[in-house]
């Protein structure tokens, strides 16, 4: 059978995270979405999301295919039953379509039509950009036990100590000595390759990818979710960052969610507390304005190849769109949209000359290159988000 994962109606509400990738290649948990899926079918997935995106993530489509609703995290028993999928059959929680069969001669998918199967246990679903670190607990759990089970853990180092040592896995080539590791609130994960530098204290749940560092005395609070190659030092909380990206000095960084190629300054902050304790309102790209999150604890929303200077301070509830680069004194605004360059004082547009030759310095570093794919997708993002700029 062939698999495809689709968008679906939460895109929108996923900016500026799904600007510059479909809803399957978020990181939430350990693995992104499309990893877990392909983990738990064993076979690997195609895409249905926006065009300028499908060069990059193209989508294969057989003569019968199911279609997988990506804002879902997979279950072993939801897994079960998409792979049981017959012609005319589709998965749904409530109003929500979880999967469905499709044959390439169908012209039109009518689920008046369709055999519709409910699906009653609890799932993870990702409606919101918050939801990325407010259930990062649970998909950490679930992606270790994923990845954990019928393995067994590298030896933990004499220097590290430890609490609930069950709940910590070490994978091959990962580098720890003299920190504290505490999993006794959540399930620890040390990626291949991965290094944990003297004096860093973590309380789980924890995950930290393939080849990323904590540097020294590093603080961190669950759920936090370091994606590969990213490096990070001073206090965390409650956060994901998606992959190659830095936070890699003291500083505090909490409930937030940071793109890949991000890369924040020395001794840079954030506040994830209004001070009057009242709830956190984000940018609604889909509403054109700043809308109720339900939270009371809220920080960054960064999108992948933003930046910012040193000690920069980031209110309560920011979002800042691709390919920002923020500098200066004071508190830039709750809202900064994609290419755009300056801080408190103002902004000017980041020229995508400027913003090419800067992501080619910084993916090669990594060993990486900035291919055409990536500069027609980041140019059609460009040409999208124009009208939030000032001219």
């Amino acid at each position: 059978m062939n698999y495809i994962l689709f968008d679906g109606e939460v895109r929108n509400a996923l900016l500026p995270f799904t600007y510059t990738k479909p809803v399957a290649d978020l990181r939430i948990g350990i693995l992104t979405i499309r990893e877990k899926w392909e983990k738990y079918l064993g076979l690997t997935t195609t895409t249905i999301t926006e065009e300028y995106l499908m060069e990059k993530y193209p989508m294969v489509e057989m003569d019968e295919n199911i279609l997988i609703n990506a804002s879902f995290c997979p279950t072993k028993e939801l897994v079960e039953k998409v792979m049981s999928l017959k012609e005319n059959e589709a998965i749904f929680q409530g109003e929500s379509v979880i999967a469905f069969h499709t044959k390439d001669t169908q012209e039109e998918v009518n689920f008046d039509t369709y055999t519709q199967i409910e699906f009653e246990e609890d799932l993870l679903q990702v409606h919101h950009t918050w939801d990325i670190f407010s259930k990062n607990d649970i998909a950490i759990q679930q992606d270790f036990e994923l990845l954990t089970e019928g393995r067994k853990s590298q030896p933990i180092p004499e220097t590290v100590q430890c609490l609930n040592r069950d709940q910590i896995f070490i994978e091959e080539g990962a580098t720890l000595n003299f920190a504290i590791l505490n999993a006794d609130s959540g399930p620890i994960y040390i990626g291949k390759n991965a290094e944990v530098m003297e004096g860093s204290v973590v309380r789980g749940p924890f995950a930290m990818c393939e080849n990323s560092v904590l540097k020294l005395s590093a603080k961190i609070y669950g759920a936090t979710t370091l994606g590969p190659y990213c490096k990070v030092g001073g206090e965390v909380n409650n956060s994901v960052l998606m992959g190659y990206s830095s936070k890699a000095h003291d500083g505090f960084l909490g409930n937030s969610v940071l793109g890949e190629w991000c890369n924040l300054g020395a001794d840079t902050n954030n506040s994830n507390l209004k001070n009057n304790y009242a709830e956190v309102k984000l940018w609604n790209y889909e509403a054109g304005r700043f809308s109720p999150t339900g939270l009371q604890f809220c920080g960054l929303m960064m999108g992948d190849h933003s930046k910012c200077g040193i000690n920069t301070m980031f209110n309560t509830g920011t979002v800042v769109g691709v390919s920002a680069n923020i500098y200066g004194s004071g508190f830039p605004r709750n809202f900064v949209p994609s290419f755009s360059w300056g801080g408190a004082a103002g902004f000017i547009t980041y020229r995508l000359n400027k913003v090419f030759e800067v992501a080619e310095v910084v993916m090669s570093r990594r060993k990486l290159k900035l291919e055409d794919v990536d500069k027609k997708i980041l140019e059609a993002v460009f040409e999208q988000t124009e009208g939030y700029r000032r001219k």
